[in-house]
């Protein structure tokens, strides 16, 4: 049995965050779940700790590789790649980084909003181009400020992009498992009915199958002409084949996406429109939440081979 106890699990992870892992425990690596069969026998059955960054689904299988498994403590507020019900039949934790990414993730769905209403990506490329010159001013676009908007899941990222938008003077409404205390919010049973009475829909759901085609194709249509979707969440929250066909016939104005369905081969439809602005799903992608998030997870790993009660456990 070997005496290191943490396996940093994940490909998407980055030399700096392997090196500050491996400088407070001594640690393997591997690219993936299906990679852990290929370690020495003696090596998994030390493993008390996996550090996990990635979307490759992490199941009961896996984690039986791993006799003396404790927990799994992931990169990132989503944990859905993570098969929590095997693990807590296990009796693993899971932990995962809430809060630190919340302002990032807000920004970029505020940002997602404004550049699709105001046809920021055309804008661009008729400066840059030189095309102003010559062609004139693009066509007028869309006020945002003072409209309404409808946040899919009040959680901590929903509240701090309603907050965001509350200053635009915007209309709040939203779903969420219960109704919330808010300063005089709209809140709706169910995503259709919010669908129909805003301009804006953000979806800002945790993923996992619970919430896989929440937005589904009935809410899409509900949203109108005038419509737009903006999605910092997971691609599995929104039927995206409905998505596309509402996009392409216009039956929706736009939409503003910072996650797929097939990360990060895209549906090559997607590439087609131009009422659409993309993201590479970078909605904590700074230098400075991504610290913070690289801190995190390695604290809820310390506080678990030392004995201490972890930070932010899921289950």
């Amino acid at each position: 049995m070997s005496d290191t106890q943490l396996l940093i699990c994940g490909t998407a992870f980055t030399q700096e965050e392997r090196d500050r892992l491996g400088a407070a425990h001594p640690a393997l690596f591997v690219g993936g779940p299906d990679e852990m069969g290929s370690l020495d026998e003696g090596l998994r059955a030390g493993i008390r700790a996996v550090a996990f960054k990635g979307h490759t689904p992490f199941g009961g299988e896996a984690m039986d590789l791993l006799p003396q498994l404790g927990v799994i403590a992931n990169f990132g507020v989503g944990y859905d790649a993570i098969d929590v019900t095997a693990a807590s039949a296990r009796n693993i934790k899971v932990t995962n980084t809430p809060d630190v990414l919340s302002d990032d993730v807000a920004d970029l769905a505020v940002a997602l909003m404004l550049a699709q209403a105001r046809t920021m990506i055309l804008g661009h490329a008729q400066a840059a181009s030189g095309r102003w010159a010559t062609e004139g001013a693009i066509p007028l676009n869309r006020k945002v400020s003072g409209s309404t908007v409808g946040i899919v899941g009040l959680g901590r990222i929903g509240r701090e992009i309603a907050d965001r938008l509350a200053a635009f003077k915007m209309d709040i409404h939203y779903t969420s498992r219960s109704e919330k205390e808010t300063p005089g919010w709209t809140y709706h049973g169910d995503v259709v009915s919010l669908a129909k009475a805003v301009d804006f829909l953000v979806i800002a759901l945790v993923g996992g199958p619970e919430t896989k085609g929440h937005v589904s194709r009935e809410a899409i249509e509900a949203l109108g002409p005038r419509g737009v979707v903006v999605n910092i969440s997971r691609g599995s929250t929104i039927d995206e084949g409905a998505l596309l066909d509402a996009l392409e016939a216009r039956t929706i104005a736009g939409a503003g996406l910072d996650v797929f369905e097939n990360e990060p081969n895209l549906d090559p439809r997607f590439q087609k429109l131009d009422n659409v602005v993309l993201q590479p799903h970078q909605g904590s992608g700074t230098v400075e939440t991504r610290t913070d998030m690289a801190v995190l997870q390695l604290d809820n790993v310390s506080a678990f081979l030392a004995g201490r009660d972890l930070l932010t456990p899921v289950n």
